[in-house]
C-alpha cells in the first residue's frame, strides 16, 4: 500500500497544532504537544523497547521551525531545545490516525510513573544519555 503524501504542512503557532492534509483526503491537527512526546528520536524511544523515555512538561512546548528532510520526512526544532526526532510522512499519519489511543497510552504511562503533563523533565544531562548509568 502507498503511503499518502502530504498535500500541505500548516504549524498553528497560536493553536500549538501542525495541520498536514494528505492525498488520500485525510487531515490531521496534530497538537505540538503529542509529537513532542513520540518524538521518533533515540532520545525519547531510546535504543530498543522498553527503553522509551517518558517525557514531561511538555504541554506548553512550541515549534520554532520545520525543516524539510528530502521528500519524506520533517525535522522539527521544538521550543525546549528537542531537535533531533525525523517525522516520516508514514509517522506523522500514524500520529495522527491513532491520536486518541496515543494520548490514553501516554496519560496510562505518566499516572504508572507518578507524573503528569506539566510535571519537568528531569535533566538528561545527568548521565542518563543513552541508558549508562
Amino acid at each position: 500500500m502507498a503511503i499518502p503524501q502530504p498535500t500541505s504542512i500548516t504549524v498553528h503557532e497560536a493553536s500549538r497544532v501542525l495541520e498536514i492534509g494528505f492525498d488520500d483526503g485525510a487531515t490531521f491537527r496534530l497538537p505540538f504537544e503529542l509529537m513532542r512526546v513520540y518524538s521518533p528520536s533515540a532520545e525519547v524511544m531510546g535504543h530498543g523497547p522498553g527503553q522509551e523515555v517518558l517525557q514531561t512538561g511538555k504541554r506548553d512546548v512550541t515549534i520554532q521551525e520545520v525543516t524539510p528532510i528530502g521528500h519524506y520526512a520533517v525535522q522539527p526544532r521544538f521550543s525546549d531545545g528537542h531537535e533531533s526526532g525525523i517525522f516520516s510522512w508514514e509517522y506523522l499519519y500514524y500520529l495522527g490516525a491513532h491520536e486518541a489511543e496515543l494520548w490514553q497510552r501516554y496519560e496510562g504511562r505518566l499516572a504508572e510513573a507518578g507524573a503528569s503533563r506539566d510535571t519537568p523533565m528531569a535533566s538528561a544531562r545527568a548521565g542518563a544519555s543513552c541508558g549508562h548509568h
